[in-house]
């Protein structure tokens, strides 16, 4: 079987964490790399990924994730961010960094910044920070495929209150929105659920080939 897949049939959102487990930094390295290495709409990246290890602040967020102990049994905690009330700077600052990284002048991207700010800006700013938010989830699918190759668990987390997690975090001063959570470190022994079969739909019954 293929390595990846098998890799996916090892994960699972984990329930319990074993505390005492760390992942290494050179681990946390290829799993940032994986983060920043993902698609994203324009590849304007419109998002932040904050690397939560404080225990105390872990602590401080375990009441906004509905006291769920993952977030304070595990290595990290994973926070993606989006951000909100984008415009111009965003797209200019990508435009930028396009020129450096391309060694393109500034001018030849002036069409496609024009493009983008011509479909992004007229967007009404709720659905704007939707599709931002939206964009965390393809990095965070990254995340956890990657932890996966490195037997390293993860828990992608929804539930939990995103404006305590923005009050605690300080996140609205920055113009960003915690939008998905995900825990990574290592089972616990006592964790039953790594040994459930994986429910999944049949093939049959998921794809459509047209």
């Amino acid at each position: 079987m293929n390595t990846f897949i098998e890799h996916q049939n090892w994960r699972y959102a984990t329930k319990k964490f074993d505390s005492s487990k760390k992942v290494t930094a050179a681990d946390l390295e290829i799993l940032k790399e994986a983060i920043r290495l993902s698609a994203s709409s324009y590849g304007l990246q419109l998002y932040k990924v904050l690397i939560i290890e404080d225990a105390a602040l872990k602590a401080k967020l375990l009441p906004a994730s509905f006291g769920q102990t993952q977030v304070v049994d595990a290595s990290h905690l994973i926070v993606f961010a989006n951000q909100t009330n984008v415009g111009d700077t965003e797209i200019d600052a990508y435009l930028e960094n396009t020129s450096a990284t391309r060694e393109l002048p500034i001018e030849a991207l002036a069409g496609y910044g024009s493009f983008m700010k011509n479909t992004i800006n007229p967007m009404p700013e709720d659905l704007k920070n939707i599709w931002t938010s939206k964009q965390t989830y393809i990095a965070m699918a990254n995340l956890l495929h990657a932890a996966a190759e490195l037997k390293i668990d993860s828990t992608p987390m929804e539930g939990f209150n995103a404006a305590q997690f923005n009050e605690i975090l300080g996140l609205d001063a920055l113009n960003l929105n915690a939008s998905v959570i995900v825990p990574i470190g290592y089972r616990h022994e006592e964790d039953e659920t790594q040994h459930y079969k994986k429910v999944r739909k049949a093939p049959q019954d998921l794809f459509i080939t047209l």
